[in-house]
């Protein structure tokens, strides 16, 4: 059996999760790693006995590579997927798409141009606790959503930003405590609802930092051409990261999330509760166990498996982080000119 070729760009915190996911595959060779810090590019090289670049090009070129996995800030996630697949080589990018919609348009474009696949991480819809409440939704048991709200109030402190030669600005992170801390639960509520995008009305500011550029609050309401509308709420001034919530009103019951643990309350008196299985640990390089990560490996092993011709079809496809792109950039568009946007 041929192994596929795999190098990883970038080698900071989410390393880990893409490179003990691609490790864990007989059919994968992990022969190279890149990142502009030498000495991180070094050590993990050594780590996972691979060979250590800086220049992500250079990498691609020298080392014949089926698929890149891109975890890098989020400014350099189009050009680096342009790199790739035009050299025909698939990518697995980790989230958000782009900082700009129409960047994550380019990427999605310039795959399909090449023939090479694209993949874009939102590993929570892989939860049990999403699973359900999807899953109930599709098979018509919690009936027509009515309406839906979501929360979430972490911990991103002046210093978390200062630690960071990339967080915090506009240019570089694209905004704030959306496209970064609350984008996997804005993710997960587009998924639940399934429509396209009807209009955005949002307020962002920043209400508790002193240095960065971007928002740190922002609240609003998503609706739908199936005629739900959605509110959200997302702070990262909070003291700590609290647990995320989503609740949708649907028409035979109430389904809510918690974290990660779903409950879903039927008007019939039925109760449904999906939490994660304490049996499906996932240690990481750093020797840490995190349920999070699972979810990871299920979506990486998802795309290998349709890049082999083992499944017809990706989870999650390109098309679906586009749409969250989109859900995003019209949030931002809205809070900066202070109007609905329209679609």
């Amino acid at each position: 059996m041929k192994k596929q070729k795999v190098g990883i760009i970038g080698c900071g915190n989410i390393f880990p999760m893409h490179a003990a996911s691609v490790m864990e595959r007989e059919d994968l060779d992990l022969v190279a790693v890149c990142d502009v810090k030498k000495q991180r590019a070094d050590e993990k090289a050594m780590q996972y006995n691979a060979k250590a670049y800086e220049d992500y090009e250079n990498m691609m070129d020298q080392e014949q590579l089926d698929v890149v996995h891109i975890c890098l800030p989020h400014h350099l996630h189009a050009p680096a997927t342009a790199a790739a697949t035009k050299r025909k080589i698939h990518v697995m990018t980790e989230k958000p798409m782009a900082i700009h919609y129409e960047d994550a348009k380019a990427m999605l474009d310039g795959a399909k141009e090449n023939g090479v696949t694209l993949g874009v991480i939102f590993q929570n819809r892989y939860n049990p606790g999403s699973q359900l409440i999807k899953n109930m939704l599709l098979s018509g048991e919690l009936g027509r959503i009515k309406s839906g709200k979501l929360q979430v109030t972490w911990d991103r402190s002046d210093t978390y930003y200062q630690n960071s030669d990339w967080k915090g600005t506009w240019d570089k992170e694209g905004g704030g405590v959306i496209i970064d801390q609350a984008i996997h639960t804005m993710d997960l509520m587009r998924w639940f609802v399934d429509s396209e995008l009807e209009y955005v009305d949002a307020s962002i500011s920043n209400r508790a930092h002193q240095f960065i550029e971007v928002e740190d609050a922002a609240e609003g309401i998503i609706a739908y051409r199936n005629g739900v509308v959605t509110a959200f709420h997302a702070i990262n001034y909070y003291t700590y990261d609290a647990p995320v919530e989503i609740e949708l009103h649907c028409e035979k019951g109430i389904a809510k999330m918690v974290a990660d643990q779903a409950t879903v309350t039927l008007h019939d008196g039925r109760t449904f509760i999906a939490d994660h299985n304490p049996l499906e640990a996932f240690t990481y390089d750093s020797g840490v166990k995190g349920y999070w990560g699972v979810s990871h490996v299920k979506q990486i092993n998802n795309f290998y498996d349709f890049l082999q011709g083992k499944v017809n079809q990706l989870d999650i496809p390109a098309e679906e982080g586009l749409k969250t792109q989109q859900m995003i950039h019209a949030i931002y568009q809205s809070g900066k000119t202070n109007q609905r946007v329209q679609f």
